[in-house]
């Protein structure tokens, strides 16, 4: 099954060589590499950042999203203006802007200045992440794309192993300052890889919707606001409610809005299609999921099992096998599984990887993890090409740039729910399964070994032989509480699975026959506005 592209809308094919095409798939998988492993790179080296900025835990949370709420509120505007004034400028334009930002931290180290400069690379990131898949998807002939878009969804779902076995080597070795000197190095590389790549845009671009970018960057900056913020106040909290209502709101007001405008900045009718919503919901899923598996088995493998940084990211490396193999093959198994069967079966695996997790014990080995692992990975590898495929498809090759940014800000908003809910059924569950055990204990003890199982390991370190017995209730109490985690993370998977497992298309290109609109297949294709050539511009 070849992923149609919009009915109406030319397959264009821009005058490049095979070789020209794997250049510009390398600079674009290189790009995307080094945007999504910045999302996770700080988690492994905020111990020494801490020590040596003094941060609190609040302002730790915000040095590492910052990057990913600025990034998120921005990925459509950009994606947009990358169609209209070229997709090339808006990567040489993002990685300066990111390269800069990465370079300040090193010079000027205090919290508050962390978190601005993180904000500001976000800013830089989200004119890279979709720029970097749009052009690709312009430039690639029908035939070769799903090829293309496999490895680039391999590079990106990989990006987060990178991230922490590079963050890992570098701290092991210098200061976290290094972090930033090999992104700020990354950027300038690539920036001067980009020159040689060449660029796309839509040859009659519309006016840009000014009314549009305010709204979709407000509604989704209020409502990732609200979603990281909530495992720290409640998600009772005003503020949070707020948040996340308000985002909520101001969504539905942009669809209202989007609808009526001659030359809006999303076409809202493109969700009818659905390979579309298919797309989107398998791209959410997935990210929320994997998002939340790494939140956990990095406290297990670090807290529990007491392994290293370094040992911790050499422990995940099993995750590459499948995921990059089931990249390189998505052009051979999508057409003879389509859709439905590809994404479905990939999340139920994905489901079942996560439910293996549970009834871990303190003395478990290794193995008793990886194999989870292995599953997971090769669930995430099944449907990760075909979601980003199934969205870029429903979308004219001239808007690619949108295309790109609705899958990374599915990603985004997927993976932010995703550590915000395994985080507060975490740290609810343990603290519930704790009480019980610390209950005789001084109240100084007792609240601080309640709030992490960090905070209850370093206690009982301190109080020697006495503190085994709380030190093994801790992690007790942590196993159990991953469990539950693991639990609500696997039944998400499941009932994603269910649905597109019934509203998907299959080998065929079809919904279900019960499914199917008696006026034709893509009722979108009648409004949709005439078909707009594409220009490509040479490097």
């Amino acid at each position: 099954m070849q992923v149609p592209v919009s009915p109406g809308v030319p397959d264009a094919r821009p005058p490049l060589s095979a070789g020209a095409r794997r250049w510009l798939l390398t600079v674009c998988c290189l790009g995307v590499l080094m945007v999504m492993s910045s999302m996770v790179a700080l988690n492994a080296a905020l111990g020494p950042i801490a020590t040596e900025t003094l941060a609190t835990q609040h302002q730790l949370t915000w040095i590492v999203d910052a990057y990913t709420l600025v990034m998120a509120c921005l990925l459509l505007p950009s994606g947009a203006l990358g169609d209209r004034y070229g997709r090339r400028g808006a990567l040489l334009i993002g990685l300066a802007i990111f390269g800069a930002a990465s370079l300040t931290p090193i010079f000027i180290d205090t919290p508050t200045a962390l978190i601005a400069t993180r904000a500001v690379t976000g800013v830089g990131a989200a004119a890279i992440l979709p720029a970097t898949l749009s052009l690709l998807t312009a430039a690639y002939p029908a035939e070769e794309r799903n090829k293309a878009i496999g490895i680039w969804a391999g590079a990106c779902a990989g990006s987060a192993l990178v991230g922490f076995m590079g963050t890992a080597l570098l701290t092991q070795f210098g200061p976290w300052q290094n972090i930033f000197w090999s992104f700020a190095g990354a950027s300038a590389l690539l920036f001067a890889l980009g020159w040689t790549i060449p660029s796309s845009k839509d040859a009659e671009s519309a006016p840009l919707d000014y009314v549009g970018v305010l709204l979709i960057a407000t509604a989704v900056g209020a409502f990732v606001y609200g979603v990281i913020e909530a495992p720290r106040l409640g998600w009772g909290h005003p503020l949070v409610y707020c948040c996340l209502g308000g985002g909520i709101a101001l969504a539905l007001i942009f669809g209202v809005v989007e609808l009526r405008r001659t030359h809006p900045l999303l076409d809202i009718r493109v969700f009818t299609r659905p390979e579309m919503l298919t797309g989107s919901i398998a791209m959410t899923t997935l990210f929320f999921a994997i998002f939340g598996f790494f939140f956990l088995a990095m406290q297990h493998l670090q807290l529990v099992m007491g392994y290293s940084a370094l040992r911790t990211a050499m422990a995940l490396t099993p995750l590459a096998v499948p995921l990059l193999t089931l990249a390189v093959l998505t052009s051979w198994y999508l057409p003879r599984l389509g859709l439905r069967a590809s994404i479905a079966g990939g999340l139920g695996i994905l489901a079942f990887g996560l439910l293996s997790m549970r009834n871990l014990e303190v003395g478990s080995p290794y193995f008793d993890l990886a194999w989870p692992i292995c599953v997971i990975a090769t669930g995430l590898g099944l449907c990760n090409a075909p979601a980003t495929s199934a969205i870029t498809g429903s979308v004219p090759v001239n808007k690619q740039g949108v295309a790109s940014a609705i899958n990374d800000t599915t990603r985004e908003l997927g993976g932010a729910l995703g550590i915000a809910l395994a985080g507060s059924v975490l740290a609810a569950g343990y603290s519930s399964a704790l009480a019980p055990a610390v209950a005789a204990l001084p109240p100084q003890v007792s609240e601080p070994a309640r709030g992490s199982l960090a905070q209850a390991l370093a206690i009982a370190e301190q109080l020697g032989t006495a503190g085994q017995a709380l030190s093994t209730d801790a992690k007790n109490a942590f196993l159990q509480a991953m469990d539950t985690s693991l639990l609500m993370l696997g039944l998400v998977v499941l009932a994603a699975a269910a649905f597109i497992a019934v509203w998907a298309p299959g080998r065929d290109g079809q919904q279900l026959a019960a499914l199917r609109p008696t006026s034709g297949r893509h009722r979108l294709s009648r409004r949709s506005p005439r078909p707009r050539s594409q220009t490509f511009i040479a490097g």
